[in-house]
């Protein structure tokens, strides 16, 4: 796409929009994985330990769901920020999902 004609949204628009979208999407896959883990146990009796990987998915959900906040701002401003890569925010949600990982395979094994 090279221009935008009168009724088209500008590139820079639909690149945030696309972005923010991005970081909704991981931040509803992080709640429904925490809704799963909460009920794949719903016939045992719940113990505290049963609840840690629900407690950390829906933590990771909350934490992308502020940094896709805070990129719907940074994409906001005008003129656009000279960084904007989102560097620490990737990193930090890859640690969270690595953390669940492990988290949730030792607590299917109990």
């Amino acid at each position: 796409m090279t221009g935008s004609t009168a009724g088209d949204p500008p590139a820079d628009s639909i690149a945030a929009d696309r972005t923010i979208l991005a970081w909704t999407r991981t931040s509803f896959g992080f709640l429904v994985n925490g809704v799963l883990l909460t009920i794949k146990d719903w016939h045992r009796p719940a113990t505290p330990a049963g609840f840690i990987p629900a407690a950390l998915a829906i933590a990771a959900a909350l934490c992308s769901y502020v940094i896709a906040l805070k990129r719907q701002r940074t994409l906001g401003q005008r003129p656009i920020p000279a960084r904007i890569t989102p560097r620490h925010e990737v990193h930090l949600v890859a640690t969270a999902v690595l953390v669940l990982i492990v988290v949730t395979v030792f607590a299917q094994m109990r």
